[in-house]
């Protein structure tokens, strides 16, 4: 049975992760977080230490260390994405294995000193990049690699479109500042950039069409494959036939005009992911670079308005 601890136990992600590591059969011992809005850790490790203080909590963790029989395996990290960096760099450090939430960090030169702290540690880094383990996208990949072999020069026609509707809480919380969320692009689409680029190949043209506090959209150009896509925040952006089933999220990848099905299968994907982790096999530094460039780089982009290849929902936007 491997040890865990916990950074950012009060967030939305964190009980995926208490599950996944009750599925696995291994222990969370201690978790942090300066809110303490934490009674979901009873439904998973209610024996666990708790700490609202990181001073104490990094007292605790560098007791156990000291123990072979108490030391901490892995650390787990769903804190707010402009702290990731620093908590790898603690897990790290800590002797401990990291396993962090998308983003793994805001930018790519974050994850050329990490891989220097791997080699100085001789620990490792993995990213949750669970839709890799997802079936719909396993069975795409397969398909596409079977295709390239029969014409390598094939280009898709994609279109991305996700639109998860959000409050006006969003915006005053932490997700709702670029400098620590990374912004739209980054918080909510890098894990579809990953995706797109693990399946299509590495980018060789990024273009911004749209960026306002509620949509990025824009245009990729990857190896195999032209991508048109579009993320929002904002309800009224939702196709009124979703919007009639009562719903405030609308997710669409096209492939060539064919709608490729993937709304369900999410809830046991961070269990997949720690099973992949716990046998050797996670999502390293090298796995999650091309999509914290991708997102970096649109990040610093100027949007360039409807011109060229850009996604029809771009048209929905009024202010742009």
């Amino acid at each position: 049975m491997k040890k865990f601890t916990l950074l950012g136990a009060s967030g939305y992600i964190a009980p995926r992760h208490m599950k996944a590591i009750k599925d696995t059969n291994n222990n969370l011992v201690a978790s942090l977080d300066k809110c303490d809005s934490v009674g979901i850790i009873d439904s998973f490790f209610p024996e666990a230490s708790f700490f609202t203080e990181f001073e104490r909590f990094d007292r605790h963790i560098d007791k156990l260390r000291r123990d072979k029989q108490t030391h901490i395996d892995y650390v787990s990290i769903t804190t707010p994405n402009y702290l990731h960096d620093s908590h790898i760099r603690w897990a790290l450090r800590s002797g401990c294995d990291a396993i962090c939430e998308k983003p793994l960090v805001l930018n790519p030169h974050n994850i050329d000193q990490l891989k220097i702290i791997e080699q100085e540690t001789g620990k490792n880094v993995y990213n949750i990049l669970q839709l890799r383990l997802h079936e719909s996208i396993i069975k795409l990949k397969q398909r596409v690699e079977n295709e390239l072999k029969a014409d390598p020069t094939r280009v898709y026609d994609i279109d991305l479109t996700y639109l998860t509707s959000r409050g006006k809480w969003y915006f005053i919380s932490w997700k709702g500042d670029e400098s620590k969320s990374g912004g739209i692009a980054t918080n909510i689409g890098v894990h579809f950039f990953d995706m797109l680029t693990y399946i299509f190949g590495e980018v060789e043209e990024n273009v911004v069409h749209i960026k306002t506090p509620y949509a990025n959209a824009g245009y990729l150009k990857l190896k195999n494959a032209r991508v048109r896509w579009f993320l929002s925040l904002k309800y009224d952006y939702i196709p009124d036939e979703i919007k009639a089933q009562g719903q405030r999220t609308y997710r669409s990848i096209t492939v060539d005009g064919e709608e490729i099905e993937f709304s369900g299968g999410f809830t046991e994907l961070h269990t997949r992911s720690y099973e992949e982790i716990l046998k050797g096999n996670g999502f390293g530094l090298d796995e999650a670079y091309g999509s914290i460039k991708t997102v970096s780089t649109i990040r610093n982009l100027n949007p360039i308005g409807l011109s060229g290849e850009y996604h029809p929902f771009c048209r929905k936007v009024i202010d742009v």
